[in-house]
This record gives C-alpha cells, structure tokens and sequence, in this order.
C-alpha cells in the first residue's frame, strides 16, 4: 500500500508527542513493507527535494517557513503521486484542505492524526479540519470527544490507542527499587501532591516510591515530602531512559497516575504491560482512567482519601513482573488496527 504522510512539521523540526506517534506509524509501515512517503517542510541540509531516512522518503515541499507555499504546493504534489491513503495532521488546520484537494484526483481516502497536543487555536478552519477528513484518528476518547465537539461526528472519528514495544520488557530485569511508582514530567499537571498526602496516611506501614520524572516542580514536589516527613522513604530518580523506566516498573508493586491532563497515559500501559497494578485518580482532562476501565488489576480513585485505600488493597494483590494481556498494545497489533482503518477507508471509496 502506498500512504502518503502530510505533516509540515516533523520530529526532526521539534519532537512532540504527536509527531512522535507519526513517525512510529509511518516507520512501522516501511517496515510492514509498505511505501510510505513523509510531505513536509524540508528538515536536512543541502538542497535536494527527496532524501531516504531509515527506509522511508522524505519530500521537502517547501525550504523554508513559508505556510503558504506548502499549503499551495501540497494538492497536487501528493495528487501526481497517486497513493493508496492520505495520512494528515491537523497542524496547521489548513493542511486537512490541502490534503483534501490531493485525496479528491488522487481518489484516496484521508485520514487526519490529531493527538491532542497540537497547537490549535480557536478557529473556523480547525472545525473545518475535524469534519472533512474521510476518519480522524484519536488515541482515546477523551481527544475524540475534543474533535467531535470542533464539529467531528461518530462515523468519521475513531480511536486507535497508542502502542509500546513489548518484547523490550522481557529484555531488562527487574529492580528492587520501590513498591510503588509514579512517573511523568513534574510540571503544572503532574499533580504529585495527592500520591503525597495519600502516602503520609501510610507513613506507619512499610513502603518505598519512586518518582520518575523531572521539570519545574521537581523542587516543590521535593519539598512538599519533606513538609510531611515521608521524604526519606521517596526516591527521585528524574528523567530516565525507557529501559531503566521498564526495570523500575518490573520490580514495582503499584503504578499510581495522578496527573490533571494526559491525551494517552503512556507511562501507565507500560507499567500495567510491566505487571503493575494501575491506581488512577479520575481527572476530566485526562485519559488515564480509559486503560483501566475493563482491566482487573487496577483501581480507579477521586481524591487523596481513596488513593489512600487503594493502596492499602493492592497492596494484599498478587506481585508480577509482565502481564502478556497488555501485548493487544504492541507496535505491530495496534498497526493493524490502522491497516484495518486504511482498507476500510478504501473498501468504503469502491477503491478495492
């Protein structure tokens, strides 16, 4: 299948997650097999329009930061292309009209990725983006509700979750470090302070932590365990790479999610994936409490006071260093989900 990615700006313009999540996709799909070419703002020196990075081609439509051209250019270079699927972001929203008007000659079906996390002010054209696509693809319910509320319905949204590498798991041992486990960038929405509060309610049991993480609260959350006199049983371990992070996770009794926002908790699934149990603090703007609702090991809690609890209970559950029911996340199941949303697209144009 050949899918054409229309994405101006890359994650080697500026790495978010997101873009992130693209170029798995279209990374994973080369290695499927497929020809996946990436439209966008040229990122390598030099002057040529194409390069191959890691499998995959790469056309540079415009040189510099000039939106307008490469909104111009966009139709109908990826029309004379002729692919399979349109794969689009919605940053800037006009790049949807302008993949568009490439699907509509090329006679291929468009797809819009919108993660949740794009920089989408307020605007006609951003509801426009969410109703043209043929599917917009979520990564949970919660930025699905966002795209239908900008004018997106039932039948043109779908959600795909985002997916983790689990064979790395089985590759790392587990550490001793902590029975508990709280991972994630300790910003405004990190949110620390009720797994706090929660664990100074147990400081008579016996318990370790470690927080994951780093950012501009680091100091304060530091801080706060001390305020409350449970600082010598919490490990701040800050910003790890992923196999360490999976170590940790392994060794781990119970992963707690706390934070006020998250478009996919992707620190969670590893950890469940890890064999932790997932206690999640309910938060309208966040899409945590989705990885649990059907999952047996876990605990969904409203404040500090239930965190607490939960705690307490999981603590008399079975200890695991990998669940294999957390596999149906793995790169290459969750690619078919969007192989599946390709042919669908395509079933549905009369295109097969």
């Amino acid at each position: 299948m050949r899918v054409a990615f229309v994405s101006e700006r890359t994650v080697f313009h500026e790495s978010t997650e997101g873009r992130e999540r693209l170029h798995r996709i279209a990374t994973n799909l080369d290695a499927r097999g497929h020809d996946v070419t990436v439209y966008c703002a040229q990122w390598w020196p030099d002057y040529p329009e194409t390069i191959e990075h890691e499998g995959i081609t790469y056309r540079g439509i415009t040189v510099s930061d000039s939106k307008a051209a490469f909104l111009a250019r966009i139709p109908w270079v990826v029309a004379l292309d002729r692919p399979d699927v349109i794969h689009a972001t919605p940053e800037p929203p006009a790049v949807v009209t302008a993949a568009k008007l490439a699907a509509v000659p090329a006679r291929a079906p468009l797809v819009v990725e919108w993660f949740g996390d794009e920089n989408l002010p307020d605007s006609r054209a951003r509801n426009y983006a969410a109703k043209l696509p043929d599917t917009v693809v979520t990564p949970s319910e919660l930025v699905r509700t966002t795209v239908r509320e900008h004018g997106a319905t039932g039948d043109n949204t779908r959600v795909i979750p985002e997916s983790i590498d689990t064979s790395l798991i089985d590759e790392v041992e587990p550490a001793e470090d902590a029975d508990i486990v709280y991972a994630r960038d300790l910003d405004a929405d990190a949110n620390v302070q009720t797994l706090l509060l929660a664990l100074a309610e147990l400081r008579r049991r016996d318990w370790s932590a470690t927080i994951i993480g780093d950012g501009p609260r680091r100091e304060e959350i530091e801080q706060q365990a001390a305020d409350l006199r449970i600082d010598d049983r919490i490990t701040f371990a800050g910003d790890l790479d992923r196999e360490e992070r999976l170590s940790i996770y392994r060794g781990a009794h119970t992963f707690v999610h706390t934070a006020f926002r998250e478009n996919f908790a992707t620190e969670l699934l590893w950890a469940l994936a890890c064999g932790c149990i997932g206690i999640v603090e309910y938060q309208a703007e966040s899409s945590a409490h989705e990885l649990i609702e059907t999952y047996r090991r876990s605990f969904r809690v409203t404040d500090d006071e239930e965190l607490t609890e939960a705690i307490r209970d999981a603590a008399g559950m079975e200890r695991l260093d990998r669940d294999p029911d957390m596999d149906r996340y793995d790169h290459e199941e969750v690619l078919d989900q969007y192989l599946d949303c390709y042919r669908d697209l395509r079933e549905e144009h009369g295109l097969f």
